[in-house]
């Protein structure tokens, strides 16, 4: 009796490890919230059969289909890939990978849970060891079925396995889907590398190890196809980390739901080519498309990338039958793998239908000079005033203005490099990167002005929100700093902060000064306390890098009107950006 109840017992342990390893999931998804997960499972089960939840661990949870039989699971997994119903680096996973399961709903409770065996009195027999029989060993794959499963792939999927291999850092030839030599060798190194036996050959489940590498920058990202019916669009998007948040003609703004700030925006609207060239240019002025980076426009497309100290982002649109049609990807600085992966599963799945956002339809009455279509016009981060000084175009401004910028530009369009700085002065000397013609230059005064004398300030008081520079009057109430430099003079004058680099006149339209920033070193002044570099600190310093100045002739009072359209031609914009 006793032998064969342990017949009997080691038998059904032996059958269930064997149906056990015939069996796999289908891993769709991994999510780092329960929340999230069960929303994203609820999603699938609507769509889906057998969606499943499980914890990974580390605080992560994953989404699953089945078990089927190895086999049919593997069969399934490429037709669902090919429909476009599952993320494409779904992944063929063992039961025994994933713990404590959460979906369906009551699963884990309402699973059979073993019977309590009845105790049979038997007669007490001599003490015998017991042995447990010991579960079979995984066997994998003979290097010849793992060739003749290797057959069954798809050009696309062993494309996918030498991108993998490249990306593990041990094939760096073509990505052609045919396995030869190289591909070969990369595969042997990286089977040593992973403790498996060197055959050159992956098997079905190494294969899927390969892949599974490879995708787990994507775990979180939630790569999934969506169709945009109204902007006629339809790509994988990572909704693990972005949700819709509302159309705003030409674009559908998908916005974070995460702390990682990144960020989709897709472009639908009609046009021709001419829109096309039109958007390229407003997406450059856009805070979401930064200065540095790559541009390409070609006759009926083109991408734009950009990148700074927070954010890459990448935009690229072309006409389609009578629109225009693209997207732009917002990516947080610092993380290219991720980006670039979720990149490249964008542009591949891109798909558009003849639906258009309608510009009437889809629009914001609200107007606001620093937004388009929801987006930030990009702005500069400082801006000055600044003054011609010499024929060629040369800028005097302070030196406020020239600090940490990735570009300085003239009045918005024209870029300039710094040819000198003193922060100790406050000044700086600004050369175009091509030659100006200014319609007005400075001319300095020889002699000292006269105390409480009227003087006029010009300057971008606002930062360049009005297009002309501002002229504001005042008068002179010594030519000494309140500690008694004599490299300063004191006005009496009511300025902003953005005329700070612009230069101050005598009545006569001679400029005695460049007005330097606020900087009441600890104290509080009154508002209307203000300081200038004088004429001959100037004179000095622009001496030293060979600018040739234009000395002021002795000259009556100008008229008001006057004045200002000579400070209107000298006066420039000068902004730094990021």
């Amino acid at each position: 009796m006793p032998k064969f109840i342990f017949s009997l017992v080691a038998a059904f342990f032996m059958a269930q490890a064997a149906i056990a390893q015939d069996m796999a999931y289908i891993q769709i998804e991994a999510q780092p919230s329960l929340t999230r997960a069960e929303d994203r499972a609820r999603d699938y089960a609507s769509v889906l059969n057998d969606v499943n939840g499980f914890s990974l661990g580390g605080g992560w949870y994953g989404l699953a289909l089945g078990p089927y039989p190895r086999a049919e699971a593997e069969a399934l997994l490429r037709q669902l890939r090919g429909n476009g119903q599952v993320p494409r680096d779904s992944y063929i996973e063992e039961p025994g990978q994933y713990g404590r399961q959460f979906w369906p709903v009551g699963a884990a409770l309402n699973a059979p849970r073993p019977q309590p065996v009845p105790q049979v009195e038997t007669p007490e027999l001599p003490q015998q060891a017991v042995q447990t029989p010991a579960a079979p060993a995984v066997v994998d794959e003979t290097p010849r079925q793992a060739r003749a499963s290797e057959a069954q792939l798809t050009r696309a999927e062993r494309e996918e396995l030498q991108i993998a291999l490249r990306w593990a850092g041990v094939y760096n030839a073509g990505i052609d889907g045919a396995f030869g030599r190289g591909t070969r060798g990369s595969m042997a190194q990286w089977q040593r590398d992973n403790g498996f036996e060197a055959t050159g050959i992956l098997t079905t489940r190494q294969r899927a190890d390969l892949l599974k590498q490879y995708n787990a920058v994507l775990d979180g990202m939630g790569l999934r196809q969506v169709t945009e019916s109204k902007a006629g669009i339809t790509m994988q998007l990572p909704m693990g980390i972005v949700a819709f948040d509302h159309y705003e003609a030409p674009f559908v703004h998908y916005t974070p739901t995460t702390d990682f700030d990144a960020r989709v925006i897709l472009i639908s609207q009609p046009g021709d080519r001419d829109t096309l060239y039109g958007l390229y240019e407003i997406m450059q002025t856009l805070e979401i498309v930064p200065l540095e980076g790559p541009r390409e426009r070609q006759r009926n497309s083109f991408t734009l990338t950009g990148s700074n100290a927070r954010i890459t982002s990448h935009t690229e649109a072309r006409v389609v039958n009578g629109t225009i049609k693209g997207f732009t990807l917002v990516w947080p600085a610092g993380d290219e793998e991720r980006r670039t992966r979720v990149l490249a599963e964008m542009q591949k799945s891109f798909a558009t239908t003849p639906a258009v956002l309608d510009p009437a339809q889809f629009k914001d009455d609200a107007q606001n000079i620093d937004l388009v279509a929801g987006l930030n016009v990009r702005r500069p981060k400082i801006s000055r005033s600044g003054f011609y000084i010499s024929r060629d175009g040369s800028v005097a401004t302070t030196s406020e203005a020239t600090q940490q910028c990735a570009r300085i530009t003239l009045d918005g369009e024209h870029e300039a490099t710094v040819i000198a700085s003193d922060p100790d002065l406050g000044i700086a000397v600004l050369r175009p990167a091509s030659q100006l013609a200014p319609i007005s230059v400075a001319s300095f005064r020889q002699t000292p002005p006269r105390l409480q004398s009227e003087v006029a300030i010009s300057g971008y008081s606002f930062g360049g929100v009005l297009s002309a520079p501002t002229v504001t009057y005042g008068t002179l109430q010594d030519l000494r700093g309140l500690s008694g430099d004599e490299r300063l003079e004191r006005l009496a004058v009511n300025a902003h902060p953005g005329d700070a680099g612009g230069p101050v006149y005598d009545t006569g339209g001679a400029v005695l000064g460049m007005l330097l920033p606020r900087d009441e070193g600890g104290k509080q002044l009154p508002d209307e306390v203000s300081f200038a570099a004088d004429a001959n600190t100037l004179r000095e310093f622009f001496g030293t890098l060979g600018v040739t100045i234009d000395p002021a002739a002795a000259a009556t009072p100008m008229a008001p009107e006057d004045l200002t359209r000579l400070a209107s031609g000298m006066t420039v914009l000068v902004s730094c950006w990021e």
